[in-house]
């Protein structure tokens, strides 16, 4: 993800000298949030593969719980995804839950 964030922000966004990093973390928390490349919601994909996105899902099961609960999803959401196996679904929360912390790590990363 972090590489991804960096990306985006080297293709769309002018960083100087006397950007304020909250502003600019703010600003972009929100543009990435909907952002494919990023997170995925937009589309609810960001892998656009079912089987990519269960490896990932699978390998961060940890990590959908704790989304899920942050998110406030709730456990019949949960049981139809898997029931579904729309793995896509999970990952994208596993990614919108991650982002605040890539994102502040990446503009730290870019402005220091």
């Amino acid at each position: 993800m972090k590489e991804d964030i960096r990306d985006y922000i080297e293709g769309n966004v002018e960083i100087g000298e006397d950007t304020d990093k909250d502003e600019l973390e703010s600003t972009l928390y929100d543009d990435l949030f909907i952002e494919d490349s990023v997170t995925g919601n937009a589309s609810g994909s960001y892998t656009f593969n079912r089987n990519t996105a269960r490896d990932y899902v699978t390998d961060n099961i940890d990590l959908l719980e704790e989304a899920c609960g942050e998110l406030g999803t709730d456990d019949a959401t949960i049981g139809r995804w898997f029931l579904n196996q729309d793995f896509e679904s999970m990952d994208v929360t596993i990614r919108c839950h991650l982002l605040s912390e890539c994102l502040h790590d990446v503009v730290e990363a870019i402005t220091d």
